[in-house]
């Protein structure tokens, strides 16, 4: 691994915690604390006025100040606004993202220096969009973002290091064959998302075999299951709902997410909350907490065993189950998962600690690579959602998803598919990008679009044009349009709705330097 030169850095971006980690001398990843001392900081921003505060300050904020705080922007990714007014303004959510990317900047650079190349992990769910918008809130941190990497992927990578498959023979502590593989299912339960991917680990090669996920679903779920349960209560005991006030939903919110967080260690706890002068004390053991969530946990289990099914294994097939993500300390989690593997998940890397690792690892690849040594290992991806464009049935006239790239396909990938414009002389076509399973692109995500104009006078109807599809290893996506035969391409512009234009990005970058978390004020 490389030992010298820019430090390699991979940072999880989580949408409740962030953690980032840096390669040490020898090579070997090591977590880094943030300036309070810990590994985890929380991705929540709060405003006043022109003050931010990132993390910790911003967290405790949600107890007496919740309309000022922004929690869980990641869930909002792609989204052109963050949904929630704050300080009578609307932030894009990357820009959210990047002031808690700014804080793991600067408190980073306390333990390697100055950073500019990073490694930022995503869910392996995540769509072209969140992912452009990722790499977008790298950049307005300060970020040069060499590449981004599917949360599953950067864990497997980790646990790779750690059983010694990244050695220069490439075998597993304790194997004397080069050559063994194991299928690794990676089960990632985090705050705001959920994840389970299928890798082989074959020596120092990482291959995806499947990958599925849940972008809405996380411990914070688990969360408001409790709030609503206190609240109910709160309700028929003093005929009020204190979720209707920000401050007191803040608070309870906060006193929930530590109950939860007792009853993965101990039986039982109390959740202690006062609202307009009176005041709820609420016992809640873990068996009423997991009967409150059973359906939260019944989801992960139906995306686990389509995953499953997609890569063409069985659990019997299953060598190694890594739990990643804070959420799956919950017990409810790793005894579903021995129940149906029969056998326990594999703890030997820490849920939290995993993803960011993985990540440095691969900044460190990248930067070995960039200096032209050979690469330690290698990784290949699958894309979680099928690509296509929106087409028109020649038979029914109506619109239609004509898939280019299916899911599940290894990437990089190329594709290309031919179309037909539908009149004479069309002096221009647009593209529209979607990704689903979907036929009908209604039900499909939205990507972007390309309007090709002029087109070359005179052609006559049906004339045949082609799109090509170039799917990156970062899951970004490239297309082209041509006439088939032409070595030329027709010019065009991919445009996507809800992404920032260069000039709001540049804007952005600079008012997010000069407005530092506190303790890191410039002079």
């Amino acid at each position: 691994m490389r030992k010298q030169g820019a430090p390699a850095v991979g940072i999880d971006l989580g949408t409740t915690y962030s953690v980032a980690a840096a390669l040490d001398a020898s090579g070997r990843p090591r977590t880094l604390t943030n300036a309070e001392g810990d590994i985890l900081t929380p991705s929540v921003v709060r405003f006043d006025g022109y003050d931010v505060a990132v993390g910790r300050p911003a967290l405790d904020a949600m107890l007496t100040d919740m309309p000022n705080v922004a929690e869980c922007p990641k869930r909002e990714l792609g989204q052109r606004v963050f949904p929630k007014m704050i300080g009578g303004r609307q932030y894009p959510p990357e820009a959210l993202e990047a002031w808690v990317l700014n804080k793991i900047r600067l408190d980073a650079a306390r333990h390697v220096g100055d950073i500019e190349k990073v490694v930022i992990t995503v869910p392996a769910y995540f769509d072209e969009v969140r992912r452009k918008a990722t790499m977008d809130a790298g950049y307005m941190a300060g970020f040069d973002v060499m590449d981004i990497i599917n949360e599953p992927t950067a864990a497997a990578v980790a646990f790779g290091f750690h059983e010694g498959f990244l050695r220069g023979d490439g075998a597993a502590h304790g194997s004397t064959s080069p050559s063994s593989s194991q299928n690794v299912l990676v089960y990632d339960l985090g705050g705001g998302t959920f994840d389970v991917t299928v890798m082989e680990i074959r020596g120092h090669d990482f291959l995806t075999l499947a990958t599925d996920g849940d972008m809405r679903l996380g411990g914070r779920d688990w969360d408001q299951r409790l709030v609503d349960y206190v609240a109910e209560e709160f309700i028929r005991t003093y005929g009020v709902d204190p979720r209707e006030d920000p401050h007191a939903f803040g608070r309870l919110l906060r006193a929930c997410e530590l109950a939860k967080r007792r009853l993965s260690s101990e039986p039982s706890a109390t959740i202690v909350f006062e609202y307009e002068g009176c005041p709820n004390r609420t016992e809640v053991t873990r068996a009423l907490f997991e009967e409150l969530t059973v359906d939260l946990l019944e989801r992960t289990l139906l995306t686990t065993r389509q995953t499953l099914e997609a890569a063409g294994i069985a659990w019997r097939d299953v060598d190694r189950i890594l739990m990643v993500g804070g959420s799956t300390h919950m017990p409810a989690v790793p005894r579903m998962l021995e129940h149906l593997s029969g056998r326990a998940p594999d703890r030997s890397v820490s849920p939290e600690e995993a993803v960011a690792q993985g990540a440095a690892l691969h900044a460190g690849l990248l930067l070995s690579l960039h200096a032209g040594a050979a690469p330690p290992f290698s990784i290949r991806n699958v894309n979680s959602h099928s690509l296509g464009v929106v087409a028109q049935d020649a038979k029914t006239h109506e619109e239609r998803n004509a898939i280019l790239i299916p899911r599940n396909t290894p990437i990089p990938a190329d594709a290309r598919r031919v179309f037909r414009t539908r009149h004479a002389n069309q002096a221009s076509i647009r593209i529209e990008i979607i990704e689903g399973e979907s036929s009908s692109p209604a039900d499909c995500s939205f990507v972007g679009k390309c309007s090709v104009r002029p087109l070359p006078p005179n052609l006559p109807a049906k004339t045949p044009i082609e799109v090509r599809f170039h799917y990156e290893e970062n899951g970004r996506l490239n297309v082209r349009v041509g006439l088939p035969g032409e070595p030329t391409l027709l010019h065009h512009e991919l445009t996507r709705e809800n992404s920032l234009s260069q000039e709001h990005l540049d804007r952005w970058r600079h008012y997010i330097s000069q407005v530092p978390p506190p303790g890191h004020e410039t002079a």
